[in-house]
């Protein structure tokens, strides 16, 4: 009996041993999993930094752990990138990003020096050698009044290029511009005769681009080229500097090409108060879109100075359209352009708009638009003088003038040789004058329909002619002279015309076509040249009286009231304390400031 109660229990013990062994395994095979892979990410760093998260070493993670990374740079240096085993780094630019962990990893944050070398002080500027260091001009707003100097060329080859300027940089935005209109670069930049090539931006919807945004309180960009340059903003857009006030621009120059909308020139948008364009030149297109305004070659306005400076590139704007400048609020002098020109009105060779001073400044290029076009300056509402003048040809439809589209200021001066066609005020010189033209002459063939000119097309409402004279050949329908061709409540004086005067209907006349309540005084036309005898106002004279001094100073002339400011000199000779001279028998007057 014993025994078999012993069996049994036995087999009762084993069976529940069994049974626990089971569930044991099936607890191990439901409730836990084998253990998880794990990997090393081992982190370092180069001079100039550290990596404080996680922290630098060799750490051990799951599999397919997101972790973060943090590099800080110390002062001086910056953050290059993260290099190593980087295939899953999220973005090996960004010193806050994250890593996923699917292997053992080895990476190092890399730091570099802000700039090349320098302390950023007058007497030891900060050094610029990549596009990286150029960059780091603007860095967190911290060496925006430094000084700098530019260590070499920049190009497409040259570091930091793709990541900063180039068609790709910044989200296809190419180039950042340096400081903001907030924030503006106040210190100073000398390229040190360097250039800095194939910039891009890219930046449609943005006021204030530019290599520089804005340069204000005495700063100082100079002795820098910036080539094959590609710019688009929206307003205040510039090759060079997008805004430039109280401050200089001197010895740069900018190629390729500058669009936005308001203020777009090929060197500076803006060249605003006090702010100074010195020695400078632009190459290429600069274009505005249209109904807006202020285009220029080289500045899209001015209210500074720019002297001895030019553009050779072409202008395509709406209003205020210049191949130098858009408006002229300040001081040109000493300056040119050679490129076309192409508006709508307030359309100028060399400045669109001018409200201030043009002095010993010309334009070559060929000028197209609607109204108020001039081969130097569209609508002149200030002062253009000392030896200025035009040769390019002017087509428009209304007030359109070789010089000047539209006069409401001062012409002392200066002169044009360029042909110009439109349909109502065309003149050689000036197609619409309410001021004063003196001293001043055009040599350019004129056609146009109605009030068509040798020198203005409309001399209008107390306007006044003095002291000039017209050669070229003009022809029109009606109130068509070879000086003035309508005469309107204004005065004509001193002055005369030699060309071939055609008209097809009324009011055509060697001097005047037609005279409305105004004087012509002391004046003459050559009625052997402009083939008529007919005049509104003025004397006609053959060829011979023309060149003979007596026709000028022997009050017994007729038409002559008082002598002229007129002396005899030698051929190729003048004399400048006249304001006339003549070789007698041989020449026609010629203003003394004249090159003979």
């Amino acid at each position: 009996m014993k025994t078999v109660l012993s069996s049994r229990r036995h087999h009762y013990v084993t069976r529940v041993s069994i049974f626990l062994v089971m569930v044991a395994l099936i607890a191990a095979m439901t409730g836990c999993g084998p253990t998880p892979l794990q990997y090393d990410l081992t982190i370092s760093s180069t001079t100039g930094g550290s990596v404080t998260d996680p922290d630098e070493g060799t750490f051990t993670y799951d599999e397919g752990k997101v972790v973060s990374l943090v590099a800080t740079p110390a002062s001086g240096y910056y953050f290059v990138e993260w290099t190593g085993d980087v295939g899953t780094v999220a973005n090996v630019i960004d010193p806050t990003t994250k890593i996923t962990m699917n292997g053992h990893y080895s990476i190092t944050a890399k730091f570099d020096r802000l700039f090349a070398g320098g302390s950023g002080t007058k007497e030891d500027p900060y050094q610029i050698a990549d596009w990286h260091h150029l960059d780091h001009v603007d860095y967190v707003r911290n060496y925006l009044n430094d000084h700098f100097i530019l260590m070499n060329n920049l190009d497409s080859t040259t570091a930091g290029y793709t990541r900063l300027a180039s068609k790709t940089a910044n989200a296809g935005k190419g180039w950042q511009p340096i400081g903001t209109s907030s924030d503006p670069f106040t210190g100073t930049f000398d390229g040190q005769g360097h250039e800095i090539r194939d910039l891009f931006i890219e930046r449609p919807d943005e006021n204030y681009v530019g290599l520089f945004s804005d340069v204000d309180e005495g700063g100082i960009i100079k002795n820098v080229g910036v080539v094959n340059a590609d710019v688009t903003g929206h307003s205040y857009v510039g090759g060079l500097v997008a805004k430039n006030n109280d401050s200089t621009v001197r010895d740069c120059y900018s190629t390729g090409s500058a669009t936005g909308y308001a203020f777009v020139g090929g060197l500076v948008g803006w060249n605003s108060a006090h702010g100074t364009v010195l020695n400078s030149h632009f190459t290429g297109s600069a274009s505005g879109y249209p109904g807006y305004p202020f285009v220029g070659g080289l500045a899209g306005a001015n209210s500074g100075s720019v002297t001895n400076s030019s553009s050779t590139g072409s202008v395509t704007g709406y209003t205020a359209a210049g191949g130098l400048a858009g408006m002229n609020q300040g001081t040109v002098s000493n300056s040119y352009s050679t490129g076309n020109v192409t508006g709508d009105e307030d359309v100028g060779g060399l400045v669109g708009k001018n409200q201030r001073t043009v002095s010993n400044s010309y334009s070559t290029g060929n000028v197209t638009g609607y109204t108020a076009v001039g081969g130097l300056v569209g609508w002149n509402q200030g002062t253009v003088e000392e030896n200025s003048y035009s040769t390019g040809n002017v087509t428009g439809d209304a007030d359109v003038g070789g010089l000047l589209g539209w006069n409401d200021g001062t012409v002392d001066s200066s002169y044009s040789t360029g042909n110009v066609t439109g349909s109502y005020c065309v003149g050689g010189l000036v197609g619409k004058n309410q001021d004063t033209v003196t001293n001043s002459y055009a040599t350019g063939n004129v056609t146009g329909y109605a009030a068509v000119g040798g020198l203005a097309g409309d001399n209008h409402h107390d306007g006044t002619v003095e002291e000039s004279y017209s050669t070229g050949n003009v022809t029109g329908y009606v109130a068509v002279g070879g000086l003035v061709g309508r005469n309107y409540y204004a005065t004509v004086t001193n002055s005369y015309a030699t060309g071939n005067v055609t008209g097809y209907d009324v009011d055509v006349g060697g001097l005047v076509g037609t005279n409305y309540y105004a004087t012509v005084t002391n004046s003459f036309w050559d009625t052997e040249t402009s083939g008529t005898e007919v005049s509104a106002g003025g004397t006609g004279k053959t060829t011979a009286e023309m060149q003979n001094i007596d026709t000028f100073t022997d009050t017994e002339t007729e038409g002559l009231d008082d002598p002229w400011d007129i002396t005899v000199v030698a051929p190729g000779e003048t004399d400048g304390a006249y304001t006339w001279n003549i070789v007698d028998n041989e020449t026609y007057p010629f203003l003394s400031w004249q090159s003979v």
